[in-house]
């Protein structure tokens, strides 16, 4: 039989699509034999490395982003739990939340707290802030690996494992398809990073064209990227009009990205006819 890796880009609320991914493994029922992922690629990989189907994991995301006043009750209980850990954070600031923190109230019951405990290899890409390089987690804690890869700079605090402090893998490797040389016959990628939207007549927003250099830079990393592994199959669904933040839109981006199942199916039949 032959075998797919995956690899699950970041993007945000962008990577959400990545569900649609899974569900494509589940429809033909096979696993991928390892994963990858960077950001929310991360966190969606690491779900379904512990087994969780692609309904699963659409229902705890439905239950978590369902309306504003479930997010807002949910991110209350991530406040510090003590002044010495309100200042152990950096205290007072704006902005710059404790991802580790907020991963423990929204990923759900059950996940496994270490990489070894996981039913399929999962590889985890963060960057090393001041070794200004990707980082591969592949054991320990898998909650601040997660944390570590999604550490969004100005929303997130950085994150420190061992004696590194480490911010979002996208700013090195946003779809971590070379992690995979060698690890499967096949390698299908995700690629979320998003790029421009609107009309070509239209002056982007400050804030539009500032989101948008970074999601291009992205882009150009993971074209890169590709162009070095040609045997990978990048995939990249439409997410470009959404930002990364867009969570309360879950169900908006699923429907939007609905096709990316079909296309995933139909690359892993291309795969499995040409090894015949």
């Amino acid at each position: 039989m032959q075998t797919i890796a995956l690899a699950l880009g970041a993007g945000g609320a962008r990577g959400l699509a990545h569900i649609h991914a899974i569900q494509a493994f589940d429809d033909l029922g096979i696993k991928p034999k390892i994963v990858a992922g960077t950001s929310i690629g991360s966190i969606i990989g690491a779900t379904a490395c512990a087994g969780m189907s692609a309904v699963e994991i659409t229902d705890h995301i439905y239950s978590k982003t369902d309306s504003p006043l479930t997010l807002v009750s949910d991110m209350f209980a991530v406040r510090p739990k003590s002044f010495k850990s309100f200042l152990a954070e950096g205290g007072l600031r704006i902005g710059e939340l404790n991802l580790e923190r907020i991963l423990e109230v929204f990923m759900p019951e059950g996940l496994p707290e270490a990489f070894a405990d996981l039913e399929i290899p999962l590889k985890i890409a963060a960057t090393d802030y001041y070794g200004q390089e990707t980082t591969v987690f592949e054991d320990g804690s898998l909650l601040s690996a997660m944390a570590a890869s999604a550490a969004m700079p100005a929303v997130f605090l950085p994150v420190k494992r061992g004696n590194r402090y480490f911010i979002d893998g996208s700013a090195t490797n946003p779809c971590p398809l070379n992690l995979l040389e060698g690890t499967a016959d096949h390698i299908i990628a995700i690629d979320v990073s998003g790029g421009t939207s609107g009309k070509p007549s239209e002056r982007p927003s400050k804030i539009d064209a500032m989101l948008a250099s970074s999601q291009m830079m992205q882009m150009s990393i993971v074209d890169h990227a590709a162009a070095q592994h040609p045997q990978v199959a990048l995939l990249r669904p439409p997410v470009d009009h959404y930002r990364a933040l867009d969570f309360l839109k879950t169900k908006e981006i699923l429907a939007e990205t609905a096709a990316l199942r079909d296309e995933v199916k139909h690359q892993i039949d291309r795969f499995l006819l040409q090894s015949e």
